[in-house]
């Protein structure tokens, strides 16, 4: 697509998550691109979001019909007052309030020739087919990427022509494969062996070069091909008359473009090629494309479409080339059931009425009188709560819809979290979200709790706050907080609805109690976000780009923010620092003094310690290690010390007119200027200058080197008064300065020079160790843990949840009902399928079954059970033989205690019991106690339901 250059500079702040997914490259065509979308129902309104949080340069809209009552149920731009006027209009101000960046403007006569060859891309939704004809034609003749776009009640389609000779620059979301190279060979072929055995690189793969010292000739060279050549080895051509390989380098994939060629409308409409996953799914795209053109005939013959429930029109539909179909026909009643009658969906003349065409009168009862929890105010929270607000859900007396987010607005937000503008920064997510969907529907009744839904808060999140909840809906970013509000469902018997996403990767499940397996996060997913490293590896042994960015943050926490708190602690009570970690402490002052002998008064001060760090760490630092550690050091077995993950270093040498170098020295001196309340300065030029003039520090010894966590908690332990006597003398440094002002990591502030510390520190390392270094976006999302995001995938997700939420509601259905969905945007993939029945479970001495929704409910009974007295209910009741009783983790009963304990504990009241043992008494108003139970005859992988004391 050809597009015009923009000389608007980039919001790099705001659309921060939306670069990990697309790239500079791909951003800089977005927000020069000039966009028509006609037709503003709410599939155009979704559109037109989606669009301008993307920051598309400019969206003209176009749609002269009025507003009439069914377009509310939909287009979330309209309100009652907009009735009568013309949609476009109506909507044109609260979509450009959605980012002010993009000129949002109105065409209120004929589409024309003339007027096409003002646009890029051209979006028709709700359109006649003539119309998508006459207007496919000439886009497809002047070059104009068409896409045509409509919905039908539960049915959707989607055509694209992007004209006989798109590019698409990046095929894949997939990051460009890259390794840390170990020796290239000179030769015809040159083999090139890797420091690693694992790599995805395959025959044929382009690649080029970088970092290479020797053979120069490789780096930024033209793409190379490869062939594989084994575990470690690759084929990379013709490297006879290269300079002799020396050391280091990277190799990294050249990513092939691809094209694409599409039919124009009128061609495609007739000769469509399927593409499906089963010849299944190819019969039911057919069928839906022929329904829809019959749509189109029924409009063009009688003015009108058919009305609701009319038996004449049904179909499934899935995706085929250009064309992609959607049906949520599931949604509807089951076969067999009985079907709504036309009057139940006649229209009432309501914001309601195109979803009552489709559900009935009856449903949109039930949905007013629902009470759903929210958790999670952020982008798929957003999406949620506007189609809770579109629907209906909780917009009744007796209905409502509670939010729960700790969180406040960032900047970042705004391109996807569409709920929230530049004015909301530093507010509440959850507070301002709920004032957003209010306006969206002024009867919905919506509650904001800025309390995290964690074990802290089960006080507030307890049992009468769950007791009045119909369902949850959870909109997380992280695995532990999701796996916790599924625990929380299944103990409450509550519906949950999940969603998430990652770039353009997302999913969308139901979990029903009794009807459905319950929650489980992915295991690796849980140990790649749990992930700790080792403080040796960080230290002396980094093998991974992670581990580099992990010590820069590391070194961020200690030099700029721990240790202004530890020096502004002893001036306050300078006789509490006999530490128990003293050697920590003073390993860390002495290195915050570094080179100076005395508190920094000037900017050059804090340029000669930066300069001085740097040399600690990335050529003193490593000097002392190889001193420690020599290259060719062999162990007692006889292998390489320096061998398998174990990367033997190289020191740097200071050179100011590398970039890297010096951007570290001015993030550096900046971060120091700032926690001592000096001037800093960004004048890189005069930094280059002012370094030219600085001698290189004398060579520091200032940090031990303790290899493994024995040899350091021995130094801890050993640190005495000489030691002790020596941390004072530094802290004497600072005593009777003002405070200092310690530094909170903040990863979206791309002036305040945390990232760019980060960023510097972690490349340097990277370098001293041979390890393919992150550039500062892809650091800035490691140290920050950012999760690409684009709007279009958070929309689809949210969407999908929508659909189940129709059937949760009307329930009772059956497990045929629900669908799982994943969906891939990058690869236009996209599936669905039923959940799994939650597996049933038996002891092969019990006569009884169970699943992970079931419980063992005892009532507490008048006067309270003993302990004794329950054990031997669930005896005579279930034939559990208890081996073991637990209160969360506090031990109630084991049977391999003593007789005389067992004793003591058989003869409590139940409640008496779990207060001396937990030592804390119950909860007002608390009416169960869950116990967790372990039997006799058990198999390994047995769980038994948890029993449910009633008090």
């Amino acid at each position: 697509m050809a597009v015009p250059e923009t000389s608007k500079l980039l919001d790099k702040e705001r659309y921060s998550r939306q670069l990990y997914v697309l790239d500079l490259p791909a951003m800089q065509k977005i927000q020069g691109a000039k966009v028509l979308l006609s037709g503003l129902q709410g599939l155009g309104a979704e559109v037109a979001k989606n669009l301008v949080l993307m920051g598309v340069g400019s969206l003209t809209l176009h749609d002269p019909h009025p507003t009439c009552w069914s377009d509310l149920a939909a287009q979330f731009f309209l309100s009652e007052q907009d009735l009568e006027r013309s949609r476009a209009e109506a909507s044109q101000e609260l979509v450009a309030k959605l980012n002010r960046a993009v000129q949002v403007c109105i065409h209120t006569g004929d589409i024309t020739e003339e007027l096409l060859l003002d646009f890029q891309v051209v979006v028709l939704t709700t359109s006649k087919l003539e119309e998508q004809l006459k207007l496919g034609t000439l886009c497809h003749k002047l070059g104009v990427c068409f896409l045509v776009a409509d919905t039908r009640g539960l049915v959707g389609q989607l055509f694209c022509d992007f004209g006989e000779d798109f590019t698409v620059q990046d095929p894949t979301e997939a990051e460009p494969l890259t390794a840390a190279i170990q020796h290239i060979s000179q030769g015809s072929p040159g083999i090139l062996t890797l420091k690693k055995e694992a790599h995805n690189f395959c025959d044929g793969d382009l690649v080029t070069f970088s970092g290479i010292k020797g053979m120069v000739e490789l780096n930024g060279c033209d793409p190379r091909p490869i062939h594989v050549h084994g575990d470690r080895t690759l084929e990379i051509g013709d490297t006879a008359n290269f300079s002799c390989y020396l050391s280091g380098g990277t190799v990294t994939e050249v990513k092939r473009p691809k094209t694409v060629s599409h039919k124009p409308l009128d061609v495609a409409l007739l000769q469509p090629r399927v593409v499906a996953q089963s010849s299944q799914e190819a019969r039911r795209a057919r069928c839906l494309h022929q329904a829809f053109r019959a749509l189109h005939q029924f409009q063009h013959l009688n003015g009108r479409l058919p009305r609701p429930w009319d038996p004449a029109i049904s179909g499934k539909f899935m995706p085929l080339d250009q064309w992609l179909y959607f049906d949520a026909l599931d949604c509807l009643p089951e076969d067999g059931e009985p079907h709504l009658k036309p009057e139940d969906c006649a229209p009432r003349h309501c914001r309601y009425d195109g979803q009552i065409a489709v559900f009935g009168a009856g449903f949109q009862e039930k949905l007013s009188r629902q009470h759903y929890l929210l958790v999670g105010a952020g982008a798929i929270g957003c999406e949620l709560l506007k189609g809770f607000a579109l629907v209906g859900l909780g917009a009744g007396a007796s209905g409502g819809v509670t939010i729960a987010d700790m969180d406040h607005i960032e900047r970042s937000n705004l391109s996807r979290q569409f709920l929230f503008r530049t004015q909301d920064i530093g507010r509440p997510k959850a507070e301002v979200a709920a004032e957003a969907a209010r306006h969206l529907n002024s009867d919905l009744q919506v509650t904001p709790l800025i309390y995290p839904l964690d074990p802290t808060t089960e006080h507030i999140y307890g049992n009468n706050f769950f007791s009045h909840v119909d369902g949850v809906a959870a909109a997380l970013d992280s695995f532990q907080a999701r796996r916790y509000v599924a625990a929380r469902c299944t103990h409450y018997l509550k519906p949950l609805l999940e969603a998430g996403t990652h770039g353009t990767l997302g999913h969308a499940s139901v979990f029903m109690p009794c009807v459905t397996e319950t929650y489980r996060a992915p295991a690796s997913a849980i140990a790649s976000e749990n992930a700790t490293y080792p403080v040796c590896t960080l230290r002396y042994f980094p093998s991974t780009v992670e581990h580099t960015v992990q010590w820069a943050r590391d070194e961020f926490e200690g030099l700029f923010r721990l240790s202004a708190e530890t020096i502004n602690r002893h001036q306050q009570a300078p006789t509490s620092l006999a530490e128990p970690d003293g050697l920590k402490v003073l390993t860390l002052l002495q290195e915050v003094l570094g080179v100076l002998r005395q508190r920094p008064q000037t900017w050059q001060d804090c340029v000669v310690w930066a300069l001085g760090h740097w040399q600690l760490c990335f050529h003193d630092g490593i000097m002392q290690l190889l001193n420690r550690f020599p290259p060719d050091k062999v162990l007692e077995d006889g292998t390489l010390f320096w061998s398998g993950s174990k990367q033997c270093p190289q020191p740097l040498q200071f050179d100011a007119s590398q970039d890297t170098h010096l951007l570290y020295v001015l993030a550096a001196a900046n971060l120091y200027a700032q926690m001592h309340g000096l001037p800093g300065s960004r004048d890189q030029t005069a930094l280059r200058e002012l370094l030219k003039l600085l001698p290189l520090p004398v060579p520091q010894n200032l940090v031990p080197i303790f290899p493994n966590d024995l040899e350091l908690a021995r130094a801890s332990a050993e640190f005495g008064p000489e030691q002790l006597k020596k941390l004072h003398k530094v802290l004497e440094v600072w005593s009777g300065s003002p405070p200092l002002e310690p530094l909170k990591f903040e990863k979206d502030n791309d002036s305040n020079f945390h990232v760019d510390f980060v960023a510097a520190a972690a490349s340097l390392r990277a370098q001293n160790y041979g390890i393919p270094p992150a550039n500062h976006a892809q650091s800035k999302r490691i140290v920050g843990q950012i999760i690409p995001a684009i709007v279009t995938t958070t929309a689809a997700v949210a969407g999908l949840v929508g659909l189940e939420l129709y059937k949760v509601v009307n329930g009772p259905r059956p497990l045929s009902a629900f669908r799982h969905s994943h969906l891939h945007l990058a690869e236009n993939r996209f599936s669905r399928w039923v959940p799994c029945a939650p597996a049933i479970q038996k002891c092969h001495h019990l006569t009884w079954t169970w699943t992970c929704w079931d419980r063992l409910k005892v009532p507490a009974g008048q006067p309270e059970r003993t302990l004794k007295s329950l054990l031997a209910h669930l005896q005579e009741r279930y034939g559990l033989r208890v081996k073991m009783l637990l209160h969360g983790k506090a031990l109630l009963y084991s049977a391999g205690w003593s007789p005389e304990k067992q004793a003591q504990h058989l003869a409590l009241r139940v409640t008496k019991l779990v207060q001396q043992v937990t030592s804390r008494m119950l909860e007002p108003g608390q009416r169960m106690l869950v116990l967790e139970l372990s039997c006799e005859g058990e198999e390994e992988d047995t769980t038994f339901p948890p029993l449910h004391y009633e008090l």
